[in-house]
């Protein structure tokens, strides 16, 4: 089980998407994961051929324990096991009533099969799905690829529930009524993302020593070449300040390298690739901050292409296991939400957080004459352990110069 973040101590195995004696190579999806923050497609590490499935799907397991073994090219087949390769999957338990005999189990609620393959469902959603007796195959998704969300799931449940309603003219007990069951639900997976990442937090603020910095930038010269770059893209191409920032701090991280990486057993660990998560909001609560991997190495059109998917995935409960795993510094915003500053926690493993506000008009001398400027705070919260004041006032120096160039970017 991969390490996906620092707030991540174990996943829920939700099914295997390769079996014994499958080819697989690296990068490839091999299995489904449930965390309480997302469900994540898990990718193989390796090259090589599936030697052993040793999880169950509905197998609770805590990160760094061998779920599967991979036998590379070359290397002897294992001896063939007796029983099954891959034990069946775990049956729920009814824990009420202890005295009496257990009640047959319920039929399984396997995604159905349709003429196109399996159906597009997270396995969040799925779950959800399970829990408020929705039938995923009735839904109509809403995600990339027509795939089925957690908030498609919910919203069937209440259209079913206002049907319902039309013809019962007594209602059911509070206790009991499908709604509280939903709302229950929604909250425990709520309350749980919100312990996962306390956890990280307190974690972030006891052990890392942060320092911070921050500096105004004059954003004319990037919005008024963003708007006359967007003015000869179709619609479905332009691009947003977003993407501007973001490779703003890709490039300026390639004079800072000690900004780039990860404090591991007490020992700063450079990355030679520069991965930048990107703090996404989640519309149930809380946030999750994939990677763009190797945004230096993207053009601006790539580099908006693919934080649109990353947010829609991300949402909609698709991302996968690299995704969360590889990100060597996070960058945030809350420009959106009127915040003008951002000063914010350093997630660990990483060593340092970007951190933008929305922009506004400020009075802004040049050339002697005070003028109204477009301006935006850009901040960065950083671990002493590895850098200090004056590389990362080097760092935000590098970001504003990299924006007043916005063509070069």
């Amino acid at each position: 089980m991969p390490t996906l973040g620092s707030d991540m101590t174990e996943g829920t195995l939700v099914e295997w998407k390769k079996k014994v004696g499958d080819r697989v190579v690296k990068g490839e999806i091999i299995a489904e994961v449930d965390t309480e923050k997302a469900a994540i497609e898990i990718e193989s590490f390796h090259t090589g051929v599936i030697d052993q499935l040793l999880a169950r799907p509905g197998e609770i397991i805590p990160v760094g324990k061998v779920m599967a073994i991979i036998r590379e090219a070359g290397t002897p087949a294992r001896p063939a096991a007796p029983a099954s390769a891959l034990p069946p999957p775990l049956q729920p338990v009814s824990l009420k009533e202890p005295g009496s005999s257990p009640p047959p189990a319920p039929p399984s609620r396997a995604v159905p099969e349709t003429e196109a393959g399996r159906l597009r469902i997270s396995p969040a959603a799925r779950k959800l799905a399970d829990e408020l007796g929705v039938d995923p195959a009735t839904v109509q998704g809403t995600g990339p690829g027509g795939a089925i969300t957690i908030d498609d799931i919910e919203k069937a449940k209440g259209q079913r529930i206002e049907a319902r309603g039309k013809t019962i003219s007594t209602p059911l007990a509070p206790s009991l009524s499908p709604p509280s069951q939903a709302a229950e639900a929604a909250g425990d997976r709520q309350a749980r993302m919100r312990q996962t990442i306390a956890a990280a937090m307190a974690r972030s603020k006891r052990e890392i020593p942060h320092y911070y910095l921050s500096t105004t930038i004059d954003m004319g010269r990037a919005l008024t070449w963003l708007k006359e770059e967007n003015l000869t893209r179709p619609v479905t191409d332009r691009l947003l300040s977003a993407a501007l920032l973001i490779k703003a701090v890709a490039l300026a991280l390639r004079q800072v390298p000690e900004l780039n990486g990860l404090w591991k057993e007490n020992a700063a660990i450079p990355s030679s690739n520069i991965h930048v998560g990107v703090a996404i909001s989640l519309r149930q609560g809380g946030l999750i901050a994939p990677a763009i991997h190797d945004a230096d190495k993207h053009t601006l059109s790539e580099l908006m292409s693919s934080f649109q998917d990353l947010v829609k995935r991300t949402r909609a409960g698709t991302l996968r296991s690299s995704e969360l795993s590889d990100p060597t510094i996070t960058v945030t915003s809350l420009g959106e939400q009127g915040v003008e500053t951002v000063f914010g926690v350093i997630y660990p493993p990483q060593v340092a957080l970007v951190g933008f506000g929305k922009v506004v008009e400020r009075p802004w001398v040049i050339g002697g004459q005070m003028v109204p400027r477009p301006v935006l705070t850009a901040s960065l919260s950083a671990d002493h352990r590895v850098t200090d004041g004056h590389r990362g006032g080097i760092f935000l120096s590098a970001v504003d110069r990299l924006l007043q160039d916005p063509a070069q970017l």
